[in-house]
């Protein structure tokens, strides 16, 4: 686990990462992994404080699969978008992602066990003191992002957009006509310092 900015830490989980926010309440986490990795999100977050909060971006197994376990063993309460309270709450199963290995990963982990949801959050919602949703839709219906207001502003991702050798793509029109300096994602390793310029660079250009 690595601090990004003051407060703000990156745990890679294998293939995703999630992220932990301190604050004066207690700790806040950002997307739960894959199914089984509570015990690990556990033991990284115990040393920062109580867990509190669970911000998903949305509800692919990669993000949300460890969701009702930590709820349960934690009380945390699990804050989403309305359009992923079907997935996660199991009344349906997400439609799969595109790529060969991302599709591979899906159909062998795509149980997600159902939970309970105990806070929609929208576009332009602040879900908590000093975060702000994005709606980012694209890779899912209801996809979320996330601003914190800390350290020129730090930019949760999740799926949206991704990064590779300081690249960003994705869908990241959205995103580029924000304010931060640090954005962090679910695959791909953070970007620290005017952050916005590179999503800037990779949105498209109207014609």
């Amino acid at each position: 686990m690595r601090e990004v900015v003051d407060g703000v830490f990156e745990l890679r989980l294998g293939i995703v990462n999630v992220h932990l926010i301190v604050t004066d309440d207690g700790v806040v986490l950002v997307d739960t992994g894959l199914p089984g990795q509570a015990a690990a999100i556990e033991r990284a977050a115990r040393p920062l404080g109580e867990l509190r909060a669970i911000l998903l971006t949305h509800a692919h197994p990669d993000h949300a699969g460890s969701a009702a376990a930590l709820r349960t063993r934690t009380g945390a309460r699990l804050i989403a978008h309305a359009a992923e309270a079907p997935f996660l709450t199991g009344h349906f199963q997400p439609a799969e992602p595109e790529g060969r290995l991302r599709k591979f990963l899906f159909r062998r982990l795509a149980k997600v066990e159902p939970t309970k949801i105990d806070q929609l959050a929208g576009d332009g919602a602040e879900p908590l003191p000093g975060l702000t949703a994005i709606h980012t839709p694209g890779h899912t219906r209801g996809h979320l992002s996330f601003l914190l207001d800390r350290a020129g502003g730090v930019l949760f991702t999740g799926d949206a957009a991704t990064s590779k050798n300081g690249q960003v793509t994705g869908a990241v029109q959205e995103l580029a006509g924000r304010d931060f300096d640090h954005a962090v994602f679910g695959h791909g390793p953070a970007i620290s310092g005017d952050a916005a310029a590179r999503f800037r660079e990779a949105a498209p250009r109207p014609e």
